[in-house]
């Protein structure tokens, strides 16, 4: 009777509990991080994309209106809103290239540590 009414006062877990615990949770951790990374990464490089295609947007505007292709990347902040979109995979808003010849050019996101193996879309313009 004694150790009846001792262990109902005892609260708390016991080891084996919250090794269960532990256990559970580390398995979740190791299913579900790699895959919460890929799409991370997969997110940055949708955005350093679309980023592109908005600058290729506003290279093929300015070209129409003085007939020729502007390589400056800074040239074209207030066309973009006031500044260049930081590119997610780089980290800078340098993170683009423009590359141009007299009736054509080419935007592209530059690749970067963050966002893993891939390539990028080329958006490619012509006058």
């Amino acid at each position: 009777m004694g150790n009846l009414r001792q262990r109902q006062f005892q609260k708390g877990f016991t080891l084996i509990e919250l090794l269960v615990v532990v256990l559970v949770l580390g398995i979740l951790t190791a299913i579900a991080l790699p895959s919460y990374l890929s799409s991370v990464q997969t997110s940055r490089q949708g955005a350093a994309n679309t980023n592109a295609r908005a600058l290729a947007t506003a290279v093929q505007s300015k070209a129409i209106g003085a007939n020729a292709y502007d390589t400056t990347l800074a040239d074209y902040a207030t066309d973009m809103g006031g500044s260049i979109p930081s590119n997610p995979c780089t980290g800078t808003t340098t993170g683009y290239s423009i590359s141009a010849t007299a009736t054509t050019a080419t935007v592209v996101a530059t690749t970067g540590s963050n966002c893993g193996t891939w390539t990028p879309t080329t958006f490619s313009l012509t006058l």
